[in-house]
């Protein structure tokens, strides 16, 4: 059973040092936190995309289309975006770790129950319950990794998380693609739901204790008041679109890209459909080298690489030789998981309160992103071919280029506001 307290379960022989200090990277609670949530990565992206690898065999499986199969990863990732507010506010309550827990738990269970599913209703209704089981699992990391690791170190925590989420993607789509290859589709999902299972124990097993985390009042008007606050601030609105924004160009290509590559002329099999998911490999290096993007070229600049390398891996990708079409999704990838980790950490850094359903905001808008995205790739692609749903990322790619320079724009006019002689004077009245 998980724990009856608001931290980890308690390792023999640990303590808790009188004057604890944040972790930072050097020290044992920072690798055991870091391999724990790199677990909690691993597990939760490995079942939330189960289904997205084998879509052509689902599709022929219960003989439906791309549209509504696509639906077995849009009902998973709708319902996260929908269920991380409460739950990163019930997170403010009873912990970080307990509601990680828990959540790991349920989506686990259901998971080893998915393959099982009799038909699609069910499969997408199964598929529902585990996005928001999983759903407690983001914000409340993020929430925790800002209170309990050194600010200087935030960045790069965060992300190695986002490298866990993507090797768990990875992972959960070859390990899915093979299975089916070998033992069917069902076989495919029951195998990632075992992966699972395992990276669960691992997580329970390591995480060290929340030292920082202060419990708060469970009251449905502060958090209502305090997520009205955050969609208030200009800086976090931009930071969750441009959060949609790339998740919808990834959900595009990652749940279309399958039904491609199966057909002529390429004609792939199933397992090696899903090991082109290897890729994520890319987008671990990415997002983990992302801190140091953002030291070296600033938040906005870092954004601006990340789509131009997103936006010339979509046009690579409309060729017709797989030896362009591979090196166009790797441009892709790094682009997507390096421009998430900036705009995530970004998040966490600008909410000085209520971190928790500042994260779960822009959660809630990531997996909006990956649903519309999911969904409107797969129909664009059923009515006019790949062409179509590229056409759908670049226009998401797009859409990020605009709220970056919008929000460049407003930064220098800050500036010149601030140096105006009339707010010069007003700073040095106040200063006295």
């Amino acid at each position: 059973m998980p724990p009856a307290h608001t931290g980890a379960p308690v390792i023999a022989g640990a303590s808790t040092p009188s004057s604890p200090e944040p972790h930072s990277p050097g020290r044992p609670g920072y690798r055991r936190m870091s391999l724990a949530l790199f677990a909690a990565g691993l597990a939760t992206f490995a079942l939330l995309y189960s289904t997205q690898a084998l879509l052509p065999a689902v599709s022929a499986g219960f003989g439906v289309t791309a549209g509504q199969a696509s639906w077995t990863v849009s009902a998973a990732t709708g319902a996260l975006a929908l269920f991380v507010l409460p739950l990163s506010a019930l997170s403010e309550r009873f912990g970080r770790t307990r509601m990680m827990t828990w959540s790991m738990v349920v989506a686990v269970g259901v998971g080893l129950l998915v393959p099982f599913a009799p038909n699609l209703e069910w499969l997408v209704a199964l598929r529902a319950v585990q996005g928001a089981a999983i759903a407690g699992i983001p914000a409340s990391a993020m929430a925790y990794l800002a209170e309990e690791v050194k600010p200087k170190a935030l960045v790069g925590a965060i992300g190695l998380f986002v490298a866990g989420n993507s090797i768990g993607g990875m992972s959960g789509r070859i390990v899915t693609g093979w299975g089916a290859q070998l033992w069917g589709w069902r076989g495919g999902l029951l195998a990632v739901g075992v992966m699972a299972l395992v990276c669960a124990v691992a997580f329970l097993v390591l995480l060290p204790r929340a030292r920082f985390f202060r419990p708060a009042s469970l009251n449905p008007r502060a958090v209502g008041r305090t997520a009205a606050g955050h969609l208030r601030d200009p800086l976090l609105l931009r930071l969750y679109g441009i959060g949609a924004l790339f998740m919808t160009v990834f959900g595009a290509v990652y749940t279309v890209i399958g039904y491609r590559l199966v057909e002529a002329p390429f004609s792939l099999g199933q397992g090696v459909v899903g090991s082109i998911f290897l890729i994520y490999l890319v987008g671990t290096v990415s997002s983990a080298a992302a801190g140091q993007l953002v030291a070296r070229a600033g938040r906005r600049g870092a954004l601006y690489l990340a789509v131009t390398t997103t936006a010339l891996g979509l046009l690579l990708s409309l060729a017709d030789s797989l030896w362009l079409i591979l090196p166009g999704l790797v441009l892709i990838t790094a682009g997507f998981f390096a421009g998430h980790a900036v705009a995530s950490a970004a998040v966490s850094r600008t909410a000085k309160t209520g971190r928790a359903q500042a994260s779960a905001l822009y959660q809630s808008a990531y997996y909006l992103g990956s649903s519309a995205g999911g969904t409107l790739g797969a129909l664009a692609y059923h009515a006019s071919g790949w062409a179509a749903t590229v056409g759908i990322a670049l226009l998401a790619v797009l859409g990020v280029v605009s709220i970056t320079l919008y929000g460049s724009h407003a930064a220098r006019a800050e500036r010149r506001r601030m140096l105006a002689p009339g707010a010069r004077g007003a700073r040095a009245a106040a200063a006295r």
